[in-house]
């Protein structure tokens, strides 16, 4: 009898270390919002941050009864994500420019009614390939860097700089996840280490201390530090900005996007605070049994109270998106202040999302699934 052909594809996703640009810049501007709230739990803002060589810019708009020290803050969160050293080109003692202003009022007419801060559409993604219902190629390019954060710290790792990124590629057959054919690292580095000595020490120190042994094969490639040479990194190397790695801070591809950036925002800006909810419901729906995957879009009027409209998409097609969406709308309340309330919105919870990514971790309120609805799922959908 003839083997069945198996259909093979790939999938790739990357991370990004916190030292990054893109993501110094994002913890900058969350650390702002995580101040302000914990002064003001009803203040608004939208900051956004540049880090270049030996600068960091804050710029946006806020309304809040607050009075936080910005700069304090801003070389606080540039000293955490490591980056001490001056000679490096950017650290805790580069120059910082805030300029902060009051939002524009025409938007807060919106707001001030409980409607959307803005018009846009958010998705929200869930699947059962892991436990964390999160993509398995960005989780495990997640692995890597959160194992490489760690390891810089570390006397063993201390050649190791704060930048960093990741790429994991997944071979699936029949649609399902068989091992991992590509793993990409780049770290930065002092100039004292040769580069045969940081490819051996992360490939067995750090690659195959992360990833399952399941996944890796005789096969399976690995490039670590492909250029040779990377000790110029961080806003010495590379402008970083707010919001610039949105699809990292995601599902790494797997799903949609709706454009908007999270960090610096607070709850009444539906980019933000939709996501979420939107995660929320795909993993509810993803943790009934029922389905593999579930990708859910929330869409906005600005001012409008409740989402004009409800799109669910999953893996099966013996079922009625309209009654999934009539479950949605019944279990969950979608207008701003009710997604702020259920996700605890209005606490300084941010700062946390921006260094690895706003959905998988457990200690983020969007994570968590209330069993409740899930049974109720249960009895809705046959």
């Amino acid at each position: 009898m003839e083997k069945e052909k198996q259909m093979k594809s790939y999938f790739t996703s990357e991370s990004v270390a916190p030292g990054h640009p893109d993501k110094v810049a994002d913890q900058i501007s969350d650390s702002i919002l995580d101040a302000l709230l914990e002064q003001d739990p009803t203040s608004r803002c939208a900051a956004e941050t540049t880090v270049e060589s030996n600068l960091c810019r804050v710029f946006g708009e806020v309304t809040t009864k607050a009075h936080i020290d910005e700069e304090r803050i801003i070389r606080n969160k540039i000293r955490e994500i490591g980056y001490t050293d001056p000679t490096l080109g950017f650290s805790d003692e580069s120059k910082i420019e805030v300029r902060l202003h009051n939002q524009s009022a025409d938007i807060a007419l919106g707001v001030d009614k409980d409607g959307a801060g803005d018009q846009g559409m958010m998705f929200g993604y869930a699947t059962n390939e892991t436990s964390s219902f999160m993509p398995l190629a960005l989780e495990k390019a997640r692995s890597l860097i959160i194992a490489l954060d760690n390891y810089r710290k570390t006397k063993k790792g201390s050649y190791l700089r704060p930048d960093g990124k990741s790429q994991v590629t997944v071979l699936y057959e029949n649609g399902k996840a068989k091992n991992i054919d590509t793993i990409v690292l780049s770290a930065q580095h002092s100039e004292e280490i040769a580069i045969e000595d940081l490819r051996k020490d992360l490939k067995e120190n750090l690659i195959l201390a992360t990833i399952d042994n399941s996944l890796i094969t005789d096969e399976t490639k690995f490039y670590i530090n492909p250029t040779g040479r990377f000790v110029l990194g961080g806003p010495a190397a590379d402008t970083g900005l707010t919001g610039r790695k949105i699809i990292v801070d995601t599902y790494g591809g797997y799903a949609h996007h709706g454009g908007g950036a999270f960090s610096g925002k607070d709850g009444t800006k539906v980019d933000r605070s939709a996501s979420y909810m939107a995660r929320k419901i795909a993993k509810t729906i993803v943790s009934s049994g029922l389905f593999n995957t579930c990708e859910i879009q929330l869409s906005y009027a600005i001012g409008v109270e409740e989402p004009v409209s409800i799109h669910v998409e999953t893996d099966r097609k013996d079922y009625s998106e309209e009654s999934l969406v009539a479950f949605i709308r019944s279990s969950f309340d979608l207008t701003p202040n009710g997604i702020i309330n259920a996700l605890s919105l209005r606490s300084p919870i941010f700062a946390g999302t921006a260094r690895y990514g706003h959905f998988g971790f457990p200690s983020f309120p969007w994570e968590k699934v209330d069993m409740g609805t899930v049974e109720k799922l249960r009895k809705t959908i046959k």
